[in-house]
């Protein structure tokens, strides 16, 4: 199962093809060929799925699943944690 955690853009690339996000901790890159003219800027919270920005999301709605995300992940271990915030990377879907 895939979760789209949300993220926070923390760089965009010149071009505006890439940014990099911060999801919970953990920095990635991510395509914004998908975001059309909606572009998104630093700050902005996004979801993404198998390596693509789909969609910007309202930083209080991003900020309390979050919260709810650390719930969860707190009755986990260490490198189930790690898995669970990294497995949009590794998607069955991609």
């Amino acid at each position: 199962m895939c979760l789209s955690i949300p993220s926070k853009v923390v760089k965009i690339s010149e071009d505006k093809t890439v940014c990099t996000v911060d999801t919970m901790g953990v920095k990635r890159d991510a395509s914004l060929l998908m975001m059309g003219e909606d572009g998104v800027k630093i700050g902005d919270f996004v979801l993404l799925h198998i390596g693509f920005v789909m969609e910007k999301i309202d930083e209080k709605e991003a900020l309390s699943s979050i919260e709810t995300y650390k719930e969860i992940l707190e009755a986990m271990d260490e490198e189930e944690r790690r898995q669970a915030i990294l497995e949009d990377d590794n998607c069955a879907n991609r």
